[in-house]
């Protein structure tokens, strides 16, 4: 709808924030692209102090050969609208510019004063995801612009997606990962910005910032308070702090001007990173990433608000001694449920969906099936289906239990979500949706469970997953199948009445 209403209009003025990143200039540029291939006059501008000096940025413009301007605040752009990137109209890091009708593509949290300006006609904001590299693919290639013809604008965007997830360590939707899956891009260009990323300046910040790290022997964590720096210097400080014996988790920070970056490192599998990341930022800002490797960012005067007089590293070592407190962790296969706490439920029959993986793959095939609750590896075998939950939820069960628990129907399931569930077939090279193989089932209302309420976090390592435990918050359910006691999982509470009803 957005990429609609802009055509509307003649005279497009796309503004990137003041001293633009890699991801600012890659969605500017794909956004350029699109409006340009249907004819429309289009510019690129930012303002602010100063030019682009950093070098991966001014030979990354050079190498895409991408048309921005630095141009004055103020400037009257003579625009029939003006469309901000990466950014948020009128906000602390973008300069005013004259414009009449404004529309905005950003993925940062929307800004509660965008309603005090009615030059405002539309906005896509996702905050969920990495980058607006990655809102910008998915706007142009839904309205029909093969992004892979333009090899130049590939390489923007994937560029732009690595750039502001700290080299994909901060990818948290699956969104993000099928646009960097998808995209054919120049690796000989991408290497050489990542050759150029770090100045000697950025050297320093780095090597200062190891000089001041402080620990914790109990719990095996560390924090790092880094002077400001691009977020790419913040991974670095922390893959390098990773490699320090006898710490497993890494937390290192550093102000912004309306907050603090975050990057987290963890090497214990009982500590996934972009769950441990979302724990930090719960209230106060916004985090994901990979099970070893994430960031986010808190927001400054939330943080002051919920932390007092605490300094920032303060604040972040109680918050992860309280993590570390209020995490129960369960390994299923050596572990029982207490009984005499549980209640006996029966699964409603209502419609799911299923893959049998084996209809179109071959034994041994290594699969990752991307989810919002994350990332499923699994081998293929002929003992599982994969079950797809009401909210794209998916599992694997067994072939005799799916037998006893659900029918088969006739037709193809399709569901009806935000996001569909992608299968990332290895061995063929293919991303696919999963609802292209899938097929319906009927719950027969004699699946028994036995569970309760759960007030406190749990960690589930199932019986068919022992490296990434579920994660189970307050109000949810554990449970266990009544045939079956070591077959212990989470039921999400929303999906839980959805689904279950007292036997």
């Amino acid at each position: 709808m957005i990429l609609d209403e802009i055509l509307k209009y003649d005279n497009i003025v796309i503004q990137a924030h003041d001293n633009p990143d890699a991801d600012a200039l890659s969605s500017a540029y794909g956004l350029w692209r699109f409006v340009t291939s249907k004819g429309k006059k289009a510019r690129i501008v930012y303002s602010g102090r100063r030019p682009i000096t950093k070098s991966n940025l001014v030979m990354m413009v050079k190498e895409l050969s991408i048309p921005v301007e630095y141009i004055k605040e103020g400037t009257d752009l003579k625009a029939g609208i003006l469309v901000t990137v990466d950014c948020q109209y009128s906000q602390g890091n973008v300069s005013r510019l004259v414009a009449d009708k404004v529309a905005i593509i950003d993925h940062h949290v929307p800004s509660k004063d965008l309603v005090d300006y009615p030059e405002i006609i539309q906005t896509e904001i996702k905050s969920y995801l990495g980058s607006a590299a990655t809102l910008v693919w998915q706007l142009i290639a839904s309205a029909g612009l093969d992004v892979n013809a333009d090899k130049k604008l590939a390489t923007a965007l994937y560029y732009g997606l690595m750039t502001d997830t700290n080299n994909f360590a901060e990818v948290n939707h699956p969104l993000d990962r099928a646009m960097q899956d998808t995209l054919v891009f120049d690796k000989t260009l991408i290497n050489k910005f990542i050759n150029s990323n770090i100045s000697l300046q950025e050297l320093d910040v780095a090597g200062e910032a190891l000089t001041k790290v402080i620990y914790d022997d109990e719990y095996k964590f560390g924090i790092i308070n880094a002077e400001p720096c691009d977020p790419n210097i913040l991974g670095f400080i922390s893959d390098l702090a990773l490699q320090v014996e006898g710490i497993d988790v890494w937390l290192v920070y550093n102000a912004l001007k309306d907050g603090y970056k975050l990057s987290v490192r963890s090497c214990h599998k009982e500590v996934h990173a972009d769950e441990f990341v979302a724990f930090l930022t719960q209230g106060i800002g916004q985090g994901g990433g990979h099970i070893d490797k994430s960031g986010g960012f808190v927001d400054g005067d939330l943080l002051k608000a919920i932390a007092g007089n605490m300094s920032p590293t303060e604040y972040f070592a109680k918050r992860i001694r309280e993590y570390f407190d209020t995490s129960t962790v369960i390994y299923a296969k050596d572990y029982l449920l207490d009984e005499d706490k549980l209640t006996r439920y029966v699964k409603k029959p209502i419609e799911l969906g299923y893959v049998d993986p084996l209809s179109f793959l071959d034994l041994g095939a290594h699969i990752t099936i991307s989810t919002l609750e994350g990332d499923i590896d699994i081998i293929v075998d002929d003992s599982f289906y994969v079950m797809i939950g009401l909210k794209g939820e998916v599992y694997p069960i067994k072939k005799e239990k799916f037998a006893r628990g659900y029918v088969p129907k006739d037709g193809e399931y399709n569901l009806d979500t935000e996001y569909i569930p992608i299968v990332h077939c290895h061995d063929k090279g293919t991303v696919e949706q999963i609802t292209k193989y899938a097929r319906k089932c009927c719950s027969t209302g004699i699946a028994y469970i036995r569970c309760m309420e759960i007030d406190r976090t749990y960690k589930i390592f199932t019986t068919w997953d022992e490296e990434k435990y579920m994660l189970g918050k307050p109000g949810d359910y554990i449970a266990h199948r009544e045939d079956d006691p070591h077959d212990i999982y989470i039921i999400e509470r929303d999906i839980f009445f959805k689904t279950y009803e007292k036997a």
